[in-house]
């Protein structure tokens, strides 16, 4: 038995942290994962008070990495020992989307979390896992597609955040926008996927990147990360002119999930412009677009799901970025908590008082 933070009902506040939860048995095409780090993500939080559906009780988590430990007679790509990113959009590698070449789109396997057995408590109570993970638990079992393998020399805590919020927001501006050296770009929302989106953008070589964000203690943690520009939402349209040449800016990525910061990251867009729209807003929230500004402006707003990220493709170039020292990993990291505090990290995640929280599970 191991370790979990199980999730009893949507609108909990508390996650009951147990001693006494055991994975279901792998399959011939399962890989059984001893979790080693874990990351706090505001989608768990999203999971908690109902923005993102899944089926309760359930252990919550979805961005992890660990050692593998048992493989299943069909499994080739990995072995007891490798270490592995948690993928919590595995592809299935046949459906239309998968064919397609947008296995981020691919949701075989998101759809079957929400049926599919993944835990067991000690009185047998079956539990499912956040995304077919449930990665809040020292113990996982994935399919084999949910598992990457990872070089050795890259740290737990490290690994764990290339399995969501780093590839959600590089992906963004690699995959979904393809941002070219010396173009403008704006970032709303500078939190930890935001932050990503702003690396991404310094990795990608854009001259002008501007961070609006309302918590301006956040603000010199973006300009480290590549900002050459912070403001308050209240002060973006007054700079949006004076920092392009009066025309708006080239992309402008909306990491919040608020129809607010979306059109905040409209309105700072040029004509003929990219919004992306990363940060998941809840269903009822609605947003609504002019028509014919749309057409006259000609912007395009599009959705960058998990950054249009293949895994087994991006994570290895997300690696050679860290090690060339171009990705900077640890400055993601705003505190490293062990299993007790997990409690203590929804409530931060609540009061947007962290960037990443990593649990490590000694």
């Amino acid at each position: 038995m191991a370790r979990a933070a199980v999730l009893d009902k949507v609108g909990d506040t508390e996650l009951d942290l147990r001693d006494d939860v055991t994975p279901v048995d792998p399959g011939p095409d399962d890989v059984r994962v001893r979790i080693r780090a874990t990351g706090v993500c505001h989608s768990d939080l999203s999971a908690m008070n109902g923005v993102l559906p899944t089926t309760v009780p359930a252990v919550l988590g979805h961005e992890g990495a660990g050692e593998v430990l048992e493989v299943g007679e069909r499994v080739t790509e990995v072995r007891p020992g490798d270490h592995v990113v948690i993928n919590w959009t595995p592809s299935c590698g046949v459906c239309a989307d998968c064919v397609r070449g947008e296995p981020f789109l691919c949701a075989t396997f998101l759809m079957a979390s929400f049926t599919e057995v993944r835990f067991r408590r000690g009185d047998d109570t079956a539990l499912y896992g956040m995304a077919g993970c449930g990665t809040w638990a020292e113990e996982i079992t994935m399919p084999r597609q949910g598992v990457i393998k990872v070089a050795d020399d890259v740290p737990f805590e490290y690994a764990a955040l290339l399995g969501c919020g780093i590839p959600t927001g590089l992906g963004a501006v690699f995959n979904t926008a393809r941002v070219r050296p010396g173009a403008t770009v704006a970032v709303v929302g500078a939190g930890g996927v935001g932050l990503s989106v702003i690396q991404g953008a310094r990795i990608a070589g854009a001259s002008t990147i501007l961070a609006v964000d309302p918590n301006e203690a956040r603000h010199p943690l973006a300009e480290r990360f590549g900002a050459t520009h912070t403001v308050v939402p209240d002060e973006a349209d007054a700079v949006r002119g004076p920092l392009t040449s009066g025309v708006g800016f080239d992309h402008a990525f909306e990491v919040v999930g608020r129809s607010a910061a979306i059109a905040t990251a409209y309105r700072l867009a040029r004509r003929g412009g990219e919004v992306v729209v990363v940060g998941v807003a809840p269903a009822t929230e609605g947003h609504r677009l002019d028509p014919f500004g749309l057409v006259f402006d000609g912007k395009s707003v599009r959705a960058s799901l998990y950054g249009g990220c293949d895994l087994r493709r991006d994570v290895p170039r997300f690696v050679d970025l860290w090690r060339a020292g171009r990705l900077d990993i640890e400055g993601l990291v705003s505190h490293r908590i062990g299993f007790a505090d997990l409690n203590d990290a929804v409530r931060r995640l609540e009061r947007r008082e962290a960037v990443r929280q990593v649990v490590v599970f000694d």
